[in-house]
């Protein structure tokens, strides 16, 4: 995990805590780049490997053409109502398409792993289920950025 924050350090999430924070949360909003050059955002379930956040979107999604044009990626997973409870990470990097698309359960033992995760984490269930709709974007990613504002209260 790189970290390559600089201004805000005494808000910056440590790894363990980024690490922590990625392991528990469920939403992320996922930037990606349309053909005309302007940003798209949009919301997805995630989980996190502790080195990667996997992404299961639908493959007929813009998020979907946009990533088959431009791989370039930027994820933010945020949590807090209040200003002092705001707290979230930033990741960047590229997305990386993992076994076939759409998923239908073929072997990919990659996916063993994520899938695991993702399955117990959204579903409560073992095993993922797979509905010939979806499928994986990895992003291991380049750039991090955190920030936890409940630390400004112990400042």
């Amino acid at each position: 995990m790189t970290a390559t924050q600089r201004r805000g350090r005494r808000i910056m999430m440590a790894p363990g805590e980024i690490d922590a924070f990625l392991t528990e949360q469920r939403t992320c909003r996922v930037a990606t780049v349309s053909p005309d050059g302007r940003p798209h955002v949009g919301a997805l379930w995630f989980a996190w490997d502790g080195a990667s956040l996997w992404l299961y979107s639908l493959t007929r999604s813009r998020r979907w053409a946009d990533l088959r044009r431009d791989p370039r990626i930027a994820v933010v997973v945020d949590d807090g109502e209040e200003y002092g409870e705001l707290r979230g990470v930033e990741l960047s990097g590229t997305a990386v398409f993992v076994g076939e698309s759409p998923r239908t359960g073929e072997v990919v033992p990659e996916l063993a792993v994520p899938e695991a995760l993702f399955a117990a984490k959204n579903f409560g269930l073992d095993t993922m289920p797979h509905d010939g709709r979806h499928a994986w974007l990895r992003l291991t990613p380049d750039a991090i950025a955190s920030w936890d504002f409940r630390k400004l209260s112990a400042l």
